[in-house]
């Protein structure tokens, strides 16, 4: 094939993978009030290349590259708003890349967070973004309602404020790394004992080909960040 025609068919062809790209849309778990500070979790699986376009309270997730992306968490504090004053993205689990490519500030409110994963296989993505205050237009309440740890609003009746879901990110991402593709959980609730009220513990299984693996697992959560400050798992015998 000649070679000029060879160039202008890969030029015509390279685009063909942003406009068949797959997109998934979905709402957040709104779990606090409207004030100057917010802040959003989202975790995706990724295996190739993705984009999140966060709006709002919408999320639009589009694969890029390799397997469909899927959601596994999108839970804010509050919607984003369309013209937040400082505003961050900070990673939480990730064994690739996370980068901003494009800033809410100059973007009419939306965020754009770009994934990529370069390992074979399929990984957990965990990560916030962060805001403070307005560069105007709102007249919401200076200070956001405050709640005693523990025992804010949460998803799914979760007491924790999503603690739970995030500490099973965690170990999902810990058996992961540790070569268990598949991981399920028997049981994952606040840890009730007296002076560990900051715990999530559970029981949760990684199997990897026919072994089943069985191990107990113990976070330790700090409510009011709403991060993991450590990770404990033991293997069951």
């Amino acid at each position: 094939m000649n070679k000029r025609l060879l160039v202008i068919l890969l030029l015509l062809v390279a685009p063909l993978q942003y406009l068949y790209a797959t997109a998934l849309t979905r709402q957040a778990i709104i779990t606090g009030g409207r004030g100057p500070n917010g802040h959003c979790t989202i975790s995706i699986d990724v295996d190739g290349a993705a984009e999140v376009e966060i709006s709002g309270d919408t999320g639009v997730l589009t694969t890029l590259l390799g397997q469909t992306a899927a959601w596994r968490r999108f839970q804010c504090s509050q919607p984003l708003p369309r013209h937040p004053g400082d505003f961050s993205l900070v990673g939480i689990n990730a064994r690739g890349d996370i980068r901003l490519v494009r800033d809410p500030r100059g973007n009419r409110g939306s965020a754009v967070i770009r994934i990529d994963d370069r390992k074979s296989g399929r990984a957990a993505y965990t990560f916030d973004i962060q805001w403070r205050g307005f560069g105007g237009g709102h007249n919401w309440p200076s200070v956001p309602p405050m709640f005693p740890p523990g025992h804010y609003p949460g998803a799914g009746g979760d007491t924790t404020g999503g603690s739970i879901e995030l500490c099973q990110d965690t170990v999902t991402n810990r058996l992961n790394r540790d070569g268990y593709p598949y991981v399920a959980f028997e049981r994952a609730i606040p840890d009730r004992s007296p002076g560990r009220e900051d715990r999530i513990v559970g029981v949760v299984n990684g199997r990897r080909g026919f072994e089943v693996t069985w191990f107990s697992f113990s976070c330790s959560v700090d409510f009011w960040s709403h991060r993991i400050q450590s990770l404990d798992m033991q293997q069951q015998r």
